[in-house]
């Protein structure tokens, strides 16, 4: 290459080197990283590392074109030949316009960098060399020298390397001294402006969700965006194109096909389309797809194709048009190969408890049957059920829902969970009829799969059961209790939303039966359960019960903070048809009996027989009629003694309820004429005399707030983004201004001082 102009060379020009390449014709600016590019041109190192078709050489010209280099631009493309150093090192020679005596070029090694160094340190300027698809191996002469001249030419020469895989120029080295800037395959990935702008170019104009689903089937990938925008100029329907766009486009499997797979190596190559079928794999998983030989070739396969990007911790995730590509190719040479593939997946990732990804190959292998079986073995039916914070994808659901005779009980408790999920309540009633006949025929050898399945078939009565036969899902609750202490203590502890549902259902009875002490116990393990579980919902139910609890023990500032948390974020927002919506509306009722606002109490009654419409509750409609008793009783005039026994005695509730609730009826008809408004005599502590305390931070009050939600101190550091010593830290100051030593006294403490 010939070396840049010499009045070029005191610095920024206004007009590119004449070794820079024009502009593309379908350049799109790009100034977000023309930017970064200017910045790491300060340093020594700049790397930009993307797969084929990223667009690396288009943003090198645009930014070389901006004037905006610290001195002149030497450009090099290089051909493949780089390691021969007679070939790459005079063109690096000629780019730079150095002076280097040609028995140093001859020698290579130390006598060139030595050379190279001596002619560029007479410069008064810097100058930035780029090499353009640089793609020399790691150790070769040509790597080794080109470390050496940019230790010893700085800072005079700024090196700009585009590539696509790391080169190899000890990059760590440079990464720890902060001189290295890094663009990847991330970075370069299209916007959607940029998506669009690409698309004007070509004539398209699309809505910016279509610019956006086109952006996120290619993700972001350059060269497969500008193949889309040119079959979109012929498309009739641009929207309906973009619908069906993927890596099978046949202008994009030409390119991807030419340009990367058929220009690999054969091991290479076979350990591409193996492992085409995973979502994300490490070098183990793809050890065991494409056996010791091909698997060996992991670790120059994620050095040297920038189409595979990191996902942490070992994982790896392919492009996605790539990967379509390679499943295309794949089932095109061996499509006897991809089920015994799918099943060789689907058995390593359930044994590394990667439940969704062994069910996705399972079904995709055809075996929805082991799918069940899996599923049943790890009593993760709560993810399909929606227990839990992962949840099966609604398309897996789909294929699990289908149930073969031969397959066991497993396969037929899948599908009644899925058809549960699916709200086809008659074909849950079936399946389980018939997956309870089965599981009772299971030999007696096979005892602990035997519990397994009836657990199983225990949760999915319990969920269906919970809000239309509560007798019945409590019933389910206990046998689930009974199945889960015949197993290992770690089994049911590795799936918390099972004991969540059991404490739940079992709190939810004990309440209704007037069992108060009981059922605290119980809804305050479920609470913190539904919590380890991620069930949001489960949570919020049993916040409400807690608060109804508090209301029927007149613990009512107690009852409004439960209520209140339990319509907060990040809990779910309510449906009309949530079960316990009936129980938030009467504990707010009597809370407003309890202030003396008999009007605000009847608007909650109205809005709890509304919800009781949708979900009926006998035990809450009493609860309301009770309610809506004493707000008549509260509006007479003269004492309300002598009217409470009556109004009482008149409700159908349990015994033991009805001797608790009474002395709260009478202090809630006292607070209407202007009396105490506490129980004289009820299970409350007496209140104690607020004593003087440090006052508590910002950040102090937060985490105090979400103890009184009974949320463990990881949930604590989760929701407000702090790690778990910071939150203990924090709990241990809380502890030590208030003067108490637990978290139940913390918070009965910053109650009576009305911090909460």
């Amino acid at each position: 290459m010939d070396t840049c102009p010499k009045e070029q060379r005191g610095g920024p020009s206004s007009t590119p080197p004449a070794t820079v390449p024009a502009l593309p014709k379908w350049l799109i600016p790009r100034p977000r990283l023309t930017d970064r590019l200017s910045w790491g041109v300060l340093g020594p190192l700049t790397v930009v590392v993307g797969p084929v078709g990223a667009g690396k050489t288009a943003l090198a010209v645009e930014w070389a074109h901006t004037g905006r280099s610290p001195g002149p631009v030497a450009w090099v493309t290089c051909d493949g030949r780089d390691e021969l150093p007679g070939v790459f090192w005079p063109r690096v020679i000629g780019a730079l316009g150095a002076d280097v005596p040609v028995s140093a070029v001859a020698s290579g090694g130390p006598p060139l960098v030595a050379g190279l160094t001596a002619g560029l340190s007479a410069r008064h300027d810097p100058v930035v060399l780029v090499l353009d698809d640089f793609q020399t191996e790691p150790g070769s002469p040509t790597a080794e020298s080109l470390v050496g001249l940019l230790k010893h030419a700085a800072p005079v020469l700024r090196l700009v390397v585009l590539s696509r895989r790391d080169p190899p120029l000890h990059l760590h080295r440079f990464r720890l001294s902060g001189e290295l800037t890094e663009l990847r395959t991330r970075d370069l990935v299209f916007d959607d402006r940029e998506t669009a702008a690409l698309l004007a170019q070509h004539g398209v104009e699309v809505s910016k969700q279509v610019v956006s689903a086109l952006r996120k089937r290619a993700d972001g990938w350059a060269a497969g965006l500008r193949l889309a925008a040119m079959s979109m100029e012929k498309h009739s329907c641009p929207e309906k194109f973009v619908a069906q766009f993927a890596g099978d486009d046949e202008a994009v499997v030409s390119y991807l096909v030419e340009e990367v797979l058929d220009v690999q190596p054969a091991g290479m190559r076979q350990l591409l389309l193996t492992t085409s079928l995973l979502e994300r794999m490490n070098v183990e998983l793809a050890t065991e797809l494409a056996g010791e030989e091909a698997g060996g070739h992991f670790t120059a396969l994620v050095r040297e194709n920038s189409f595979l990007q990191p996902a942490g911790h070992g994982w790896y995730r392919c492009h996605r048009m790539f990967a379509d590509v390679l499943r295309m190719c794949l089932r095109h040479e061996t499509p006897g190969r991809v089920p015994e593939l799918h099943r060789r997946a689907a058995a390593w990732l359930g044994e590394h408890g990667m439940l969704t990804d062994a069910v996705r190959h399972w079904c995709a292998a055809g075996d929805p049957g082991q799918a069940g079986r899996l599923i049943v073995h790890r009593l993760a039916i709560g993810q399909l059920l929606g227990l839990t914070g992962a949840r099966l994808p609604d398309a897996l659901v789909r294929q699990l829902s289908e149930a073969p005779e031969a397959d066991g009980p497993e396969s037929v408790l899948v599908a009644a969970a899925s058809a549960l999920a699916r709200g086809d309540d008659a074909a849950c009633a079936g399946f389980l009829d018939r997956a309870g006949r089965l599981a009772g025929e299971l030999p007696a050898d096979q005892e602990d799969r035997g519990i397994r399945c009836r657990l199983t078939h225990a949760v999915i009565r319990m969920v269906r059961q919970r809000s239309r036969a509560p007798d019945a899902a409590r019933s389910a609750a206990a046998e689930a209790e009974t199945l889960c202490a015949r197993l290992t203590r770690a089994t049911p502890a590795a799936c918390p939303e099972i004991p969540a549902l059991t404490l739940a259902i079992r709190g939810h009875g004990e309440l209704r039966d007037g069992s108060l002490q009981a059922a605290s116990v119980s809804l305050t393990a479920g609470l913190k359960a539904a919590g380890a579980a991620g069930n949001g919902a489960l949570r919020r139910d049993c916040l409400v019960d807690l608060a109804l609890l508090e209301a029927l023990r007149g613990r009512f500032r107690a009852a409004g903070e439960l209520a209140t948390h339990a319509s907060q974020p990040p809990l779910p927002a309510w449906t009309a048809a949530d079960s316990s919506r009936p129980s938030l509306h009467a504990v707010r009722a009597w809370i407003g009996l309890a202030r003396g606002e008999p009007a605000q109490a009847r608007r909650e009654l109205g809005l709890a027989r509304a919800a009781l419409g949708h979900t009926p509750d006998p035990f809450i409609a009493e609860i309301c009629s009770l309610a809506a008793d004493l707000a008549k009783a509260a509006e007479r005039s003269g004492p309300p003694a002598g009217r409470i026994g009556d109004t009482v005695a008149g409700c159908r509730l349990p015994s033991p309820l009805l001797r608790a609730v009474e002395p709260m009826c009478a202090a809630v008809l006292n607070s209407s004429h202007g009396a105490r408004t506490r129980v004289p005599a009820g299970p409350e502590p007496s209140p104690v005399a607020p004593g003087p305390v440090e006052r508590l931070s910002a950040r102090e009050r937060e985490v105090l707030g979400r103890l009184a939600q009974m949320m463990t101190t990881e949930e604590i550091a989760a929701d407000l983004y702090l790690s778990v010593n910071t939150v203990k830290t924090h709990l241990k100051s809380v502890y030590r201004k208030l003067a108490v030593t637990r978290r139940s006294a913390a918070v009965r403490r910053a109650r009576e001082l009305e911090l909460l």
